[in-house]
């Protein structure tokens, strides 16, 4: 039997290919909590650490759009909207900058100064990215947050002031909310794979040591939830992964955030089970686009009950039904203003995020 979903909706439907080496997760199975984290930190701390020169072209394979073959900025690019300038690999490399679009330079998401400007961070692939320079200069060391009343704005909508996220009120900086669970996920990487670093040296940083500060990974958790892995991510992780010889385990298996800090830490790690339905690679999503029905087929067939929900980009769900895993399944939903929703699947031992789009 077959699953089937129709909705009234058009669908961005992420056809992945993620699949990790055979056996690189093996030693994480079966734990939770803080063991699955130190199992983690073992697989991933041992990786190729390249010169901060290499950064630039390492980029030009990490960091090539697909569509134009120019630099995937992420405080430029604007999917919502217009992107207002692209960058060209080399020429356009900074340099000096007095405005938006001069130049694109090497961004640590973690900033350099958070952990003193030492090595392997300094030049780790998972959270330096090509970004436009003068939006990183005006980002410079401030934490990531969330604002109400920006006193500078970026074309792409990236923002800074005052953070009005429980916990923290310094200046912040707020990524367009399309990069939120990229950069969330870079810092989860950060927090396993330098758990045995400093790298709160800064009053201002997210971490204390190498764990996220408690009002940190509370927001990083709700962007990863809200922003589910995209094919980019999916992309760069197998192109650092050629570079590095290690990989960002939460772009691998987005669970492994709750399985580590999250509600579902009372529950091990086992890929090979029915939490292959939390890889968005086992599920097909389509037509793409679609004007009043999509198609959603599951991986495996089972009784399990699961919850389907349709989510708005602030989090409330706006439609909800209960159904069972038998392959494919077919329903109709309310009508639904046009913009990006989440289409979220979940059931006892699984959570699948997609991004959509109603027309």
């Amino acid at each position: 039997m077959k699953f089937k979903i129709l909705l009234l909706l058009s669908v961005i439907a992420v056809a992945v290919s993620a699949q990790p080496p055979a056996n690189y997760y093996n030693n994480a199975y079966q734990k939770k909590g803080a063991a699955l984290r130190m199992a983690l930190y073992n697989i991933i701390k041992n990786h190729t650490s390249l010169s901060y020169s290499g950064l630039w072209n390492a980029f030009q394979t990490t960091d090539v759009r697909n569509d134009n073959g120019k630099v995937w900025d992420i405080y430029s690019d604007n999917p919502d909207g217009t992107t207002a300038y692209y960058f060209t690999f080399g020429s356009d490399q900074c340099g000096q900058y007095s405005n938006e679009g001069d130049c694109y330079n090497r961004e640590h998401s973690v900033p350099q100064s958070w952990f003193g400007e030492a090595s392997p961070m300094k030049t780790d692939l998972f959270h330096v990215y090509p970004t436009d320079g003068f939006v990183n200069g005006k980002r410079g060391n401030l934490a990531l947050g969330e604002v109400n009343n920006a006193t500078w704005t970026s074309t792409n909508h990236s923002k800074l002031g005052t953070c009005v996220t429980s916990g923290y009120n310094g200046t912040v900086f707020e990524p367009n909310d399309n990069y939120k669970g990229d950069l969330a996920r870079s810092y989860f990487y950060m927090s396993v794979c330098y758990m045995d670093k400093n790298l709160g040296q800064e009053n201002q940083s997210m971490f204390s040591g190498g764990s996220l500060k408690p009002w940190a990974l509370n927001m990083l958790i709700r962007w990863h939830n809200s922003d589910p892995v995209s094919q980019k991510e999916i992309d760069r992780n197998n192109a650092i992964y050629n570079l590095q010889q290690n990989r960002n385990p939460f772009i691998d298996y987005p669970e492994l955030v709750g399985k580590i800090w999250g509600s579902d830490s009372v529950n091990a790690f086992n890929p090979n089970s029915v939490e292959e339905l939390s890889r968005p690679d086992n599920w097909m999503i389509y037509p793409n686009p679609v004007t009043d029905h999509v198609t959603i087929i599951s991986p495996v067939e089972c009784d399990e009950e699961v919850q389907l929900q349709i989510i708005n980009l602030t989090g409330q769900v706006i439609w909800s039904e209960t159904i069972k895993l038998y392959g494919e399944y077919t329903c109709h939903l309310p009508e639904m203003t046009p913009g990006v929703y989440v289409v979220r699947l979940f059931g006892k031992d699984f959570l699948l995020n997609k991004k959509i789009i109603k027309q």
